[in-house]
């Protein structure tokens, strides 16, 4: 179905964004920025899966980097210079739609200002219909196709950190260059990446994924923290003071960890995303099931927006409530992020 997005649109895709974030996906006074800019500048379109030929071209738009970094600098001008270097190392095929890499306050909405400037569509979809912490995760498993030449041309950084390119090669090495531009750059870059056709999309990523957010939006503005768990089937397993909070950027992603005074001693861990849950001193659960926190107020909280001696609740929601990719559960994307953190925490084999 094609619909123009509105201004009922912004609050509810931002705040089920951040939601679905589950901690990362970037901030949501810059996603809520971005949407209305989007609106202001023009009528910018969401169109179903279905609405487009299956070999035709589509493109994801990304932010890439660390928010809690210094000195993130991203402007509507960046957004734009990506999509025109892709365009350019598109193969001479032309771009019929825009996806999103991931759901999150910033993500969500990512490629509606393009659309508006541009006309291209956003497409309902996203690589991943939550927020994860690195690019290989956001690549629709292409990193499994031994012939496929990854391009992604990033752009960003304020005036002598300005950094922008176009990088080609496998999967791995070319997100592993865009991540390191985003350091240089001051801690975050625009990135338009990896065109593929709308079929591949489709059966690779997470169809209706902007969808779904808006409606968890929807929820949450109706009904706050509960009704965001209810439309989740998700719940409230902890709530309490943040005694002790650390985050650090490695290698531009923020990495750290959170634990509350409650007598269950709950502790969270993050990169970017919250990665695991445990309480006296046992996990309960571990990405990619949704874990979020919310401030007393009940407004979503990002883990880089956290501080030592807020009181914040946290939910829990299943895996199985949310439009995942299928490199949700690729074991060896967990590697890395098991690293960092000392902790092993990547889904099971599935049973033969």
């Amino acid at each position: 179905m094609k619909r123009q997005l509105t201004v009922d649109d912004v609050e509810a895709a931002v705040l089920g964004g951040a939601i679905l974030g589950g901690g990362g996906g970037g901030l949501i006074e810059e996603g809520l920025r971005v949407a209305r800019l989007a609106l202001a500048a023009g009528v910018p379109e969401l169109w179903s899966v279905d609405e487009f030929d299956p070999q035709a071209i589509t493109t994801t738009v990304a932010i890439v980097g660390a928010p809690a970094a210094p000195l993130p600098c991203v402007r509507p001008a960046h957004l734009l210079r990506t999509l025109a270097l892709i365009r350019e190392h598109a193969g001479g095929r032309p771009l019929v739609a825009l996806n999103s890499n991931e759901n999150g306050a910033e993500t969500t909405v990512n490629g509606w200002f393009h659309a508006a400037i541009t006309g291209i569509p956003v497409m309902d979809l996203a690589c991943n219909g939550r927020a994860h912490p690195s690019s290989v995760m956001g690549a629709l498993g292409l990193h499994t196709e031994a012939d496929y030449v990854s391009v992604q041309a990033f752009a960003g950084g304020a005036q002598a950190r300005y950094l922008e390119g176009v990088v080609s090669g496998r999967l791995e090495l070319t997100s592993a260059l865009v991540r390191r531009a985003s350091v240089e750059a001051g801690g975050v870059v625009a990135v338009a990446r990896n065109p593929v056709t709308v079929g591949y999309a489709a059966a690779h990523g997470a169809p209706g994924a902007i969808s779904h957010a808006i409606e968890v939006g929807r929820a949450f503005l109706s009904g706050g923290v509960d009704g965001a768990a209810a439309a989740l089937g998700g719940r409230i397993v902890a709530d309490g003071i943040v005694a002790e909070y650390r985050c650090e950027q490695r290698e531009g992603l923020d990495v750290g960890h959170l634990v509350f005074d409650d007598t269950a001693r709950t502790e969270l861990r993050f990169i970017n995303e919250y990665m695991t849950l445990e309480q006296h001193g046992e996990r309960q659960s571990a990405f990619p099931n949704l874990i979020m926190t919310f401030d007393d107020d009940g407004q979503p909280v990002v883990s880089a927006r956290v501080r030592q001696g807020m009181r914040l609740r946290v939910l829990v929601a299943p895996g199985e409530r949310l439009l995942l990719s299928r490199t949700m559960n690729m074991r060896e994307l967990y590697q890395p992020l098991e690293a960092s953190l000392g902790t092993a925490f990547a889904p099971l084999e599935p049973a033969a």
